[in-house]
C-alpha cells in the first residue's frame, strides 16, 4: 500500500493516525476496545509488527530522495528549498515538512549524497521489496 503525504507530520496528526490504524486493526478480527487488549499483541495477530508511521515517513524519504536527484531548474527542487520572506508570528514557528524529514534522515544516518545512487538510497531508507 502505498501512502505518500505532502503535509509535515505533526505530534497530533501522528497521534490521530496510530489511533485510526488501530481502530481498524482491531475492528477487522472484531476485536471489542472493551477487551482491552494491548496494541502490541493486535499487531501480532495481524501480522503488521511496524506502524503505518514508519511507512509514511519511509515514503517521505523516499519522496525527498526522488526529488533530491532531479535538476536545479525544476520547480519541485525549486519549491522544496523556497522560504517566504515575510515577518513570522510570535512564539515558536511551526513544525515544515522539511524538519520532518530531518528528523527520519537522523534516524537513518544516510551519507551525504547517498540519495544520487537509486538503489542505496532505498536500502537507506528502509524500501526493500519483500515481494517479486
Amino acid at each position: 500500500m502505498a501512502v505518500q503525504t505532502s503535509w509535515g507530520l505533526t505530534e497530533n496528526n501522528k497521534r490521530r493516525v496510530e489511533t485510526t490504524e488501530m481502530d481498524a486493526l482491531r475492528r477487522s478480527p472484531r476485536i471489542s476496545i472493551k477487551e482491552r487488549n494491548r496494541n502490541v499483541t493486535i499487531r501480532k495477530q495481524t501480522g503488521l509488527e511496524e506502524p503505518i508511521i514508519k511507512e509514511i515517513e519511509q515514503n517521505q524519504l523516499t519522496w525527498y530522495g526522488h526529488v533530491q536527484r532531479m535538476a536545479e531548474g525544476r520547480l519541485l527542487k525549486i519549491a522544496l528549498k523556497w522560504m517566504p520572506k515575510q515577518k513570522t508570528a510570535r512564539g515558536r514557528p511551526k513544525k515544515n515538512w522539511m524538519e520532518g524529514i530531518r528528523k527520519a534522515m537522523n534516524q537513518i544516518n544516510p551519507n551525504e549524497g547517498q540519495w544520487e545512487d537509486r538503489k542505496q538510497w532505498s536500502l537507506a531508507v528502509g524500501q526493500r521489496r519483500t515481494t517479486f
